[in-house]
């Protein structure tokens, strides 16, 4: 098994207190992290994307079917045509990301901020004081650096998701009425 290391809770090891650990695997790493911070140490850093989750699902399942409800009702393609949800899933896919790039850089700075000896950050105080911060110092479009990667992440993947959901929706109803 090959040895590889890394700078506990994610830290550049240019931040200051950082404590390298040298690893044999996952399991090793979940129990140092363990022994050293608790059970609580497991879980540092979830609460920041919490908000990220829930303001993805939300818009990517409202998208999704509010979308497809006005695709339908303007008759661009047939009534049950497949075109309607690929389109409404690639809408909510652009919507997704637009909603989602803002918390996943907060999240990002949450978790490779330098800590203290006791594991508190010292550069935010939770997600909206990370969001804030890089607002007033980057503008409104430090809250989207990596908008294309982003894309690249998510659009696929809530395009295949919704489309094949809705796919098997149809199937589903087809068959059970």
């Amino acid at each position: 098994m090959a040895t590889f290391s890394i700078a506990e809770g994610n830290i550049p090891a240019s931040c200051g207190n950082v404590m390298v650990l040298n690893l044999q695997g996952m399991f090793q790493a979940l129990t140092q992290i363990g022994q050293k911070h608790g059970r609580v140490g497991l879980w540092r850093g979830s609460l920041g994307g919490l908000p990220r989750v829930v303001i993805g699902s939300s818009a990517q399942l409202c998208t999704f079917s509010s979308t497809k409800d006005l695709i339908s009702q303007w008759e661009v393609f047939p009534s049950q045509s497949w075109k309607v949800a690929l389109v409404a899933a690639m809408v909510s896919g652009i919507v997704v990301v637009l909603a989602m790039t803002p918390f996943d850089i907060a999240s990002t700075r949450l978790y490779n901020q330098p800590t203290d000896g006791g594991g508190k950050g010292l550069m935010y105080r939770g997600i909206l004081d990370a969001l804030l911060q890089t607002a007033r110092t980057e503008g409104i479009w430090g809250l989207y650096k990596g908008i294309g990667a982003s894309y690249f992440h998510l659009g696929p993947h809530t395009i295949l998701s919704l489309f094949f959901w809705d796919q098997l929706h149809s199937l589903y109803s087809k068959y059970t009425e």
